[in-house]
């Protein structure tokens, strides 16, 4: 479950902070408990980046509802 620091990050701290722990991953070289820390905090961030991207994808729709209904008002008249 993410934290309320991690619901204060922005989308791309979020995103640039996952790339870094998907590399060291990557690159190995690190204990069990290490990978198992990063990995779990790998999964936060990938949360806190999946819920900006799901709000700026219902903002998209909202504004491009609006625009249809708005367009739509102009036709019938």
């Amino acid at each position: 479950m993410t934290g309320k620091v991690d619901e204060a990050l922005g989308y791309e701290q979020a995103r640039d902070e996952l790339i870094e722990v998907v590399r060291r991953l990557e690159a190995g070289g690190t204990t069990l408990e290490e990978s198992l820390a990063l990995w779990e905090r790998g999964e936060e961030l990938a949360t806190v980046c999946r819920r900006w991207l799901e709000g700026a994808r219902a903002r998209l729709d909202a504004a491009l509802a609006e625009e249809d209904s708005a367009e739509g008002t102009d036709e019938d008249e």
